[in-house]
């Protein structure tokens, strides 16, 4: 089920990625590609010249094993980034960088901070249904034990404006998250339905931009 959940969640990003990229053939970079290669067989796939950089990152020629802030290889189109930036230090030294490499930024990211009082409780509520019925979901049982542990986190105000004074936005919307810690896509209608009737919030976002500094921007 993890895999089937992630599996997904790779084809709804590459779908949004290709949706923000300039034609084919783009030069792109996935910044975090991890030691799976993130979407970069993907957007290969999909006529672009991609390559990803991660200290974890797989063998490959399209692949570098590095940070993307130490990453020596020219311009590039546009750069993506899936659940990156919020774990980033320095984060805005680390976005001039990303405005160096490329005129269009691509992302989706997290808003932990987004967790209210009724998210907490649907979300611990499915993890303790999941876990009675014999599945371990990928997140943490307790959320505010979760926070304790990672108060290193950026928070998606700081980053929105962060790349606000670097960026020109292209897209903004507000996405679903917490499925991909309760191990299960059937979990993300759930959970959008939920967010549209104001039930609960969401903690995941998806965001687009042109450099301010490009003659794009």
């Amino acid at each position: 089920m993890r895999r089937a959940c992630a599996r997904l969640t790779l084809v709804e990003f590459t779908a949004f990625v290709l949706s923000q990229l300039p034609p084919a053939p783009a030069r792109v970079l996935e910044i975090g590609c991890g030691p799976d290669g993130g979407i970069v067989p993907a957007l290969v796939d999909a006529g672009h010249d991609a390559i990803g950089v991660d200290p974890r990152a797989p063998d490959g020629e399209r692949f570098r094993a590095t940070a993307f802030q130490e990453l020596d290889e020219g311009r590039f189109d546009a750069v993506v980034g899936e659940r990156v930036l919020h774990h980033v230090e320095p984060l805005g030294p680390s976005l001039d960088r990303l405005a160096e490499l490329a005129p269009t930024l691509v992302l989706e990211e997290f808003a932990w901070e987004q967790m209210d009082e009724p998210t907490r409780d649907w979300y611990e509520s499915q993890h303790r249904l999941l876990r009675a019925a014999g599945v371990e979901p990928n997140g943490p049982p307790d959320f505010a034990r979760w926070e304790d542990e990672h108060d290193d986190l950026h928070r998606s105000d700081t980053l929105r404006r962060e790349l606000a004074e670097r960026y020109e936005d292209n897209h903004f919307e507000w996405r679903p998250y917490l499925y991909r810690w309760l191990a299960g896509p059937s979990t993300e209608p759930l959970e959008e339905t939920l967010i549209r009737s104001g039930a609960i919030r969401p903690l995941g976002f998806r965001w687009a931009g042109v450099s301010r500094s490009s003659p794009q921007g």
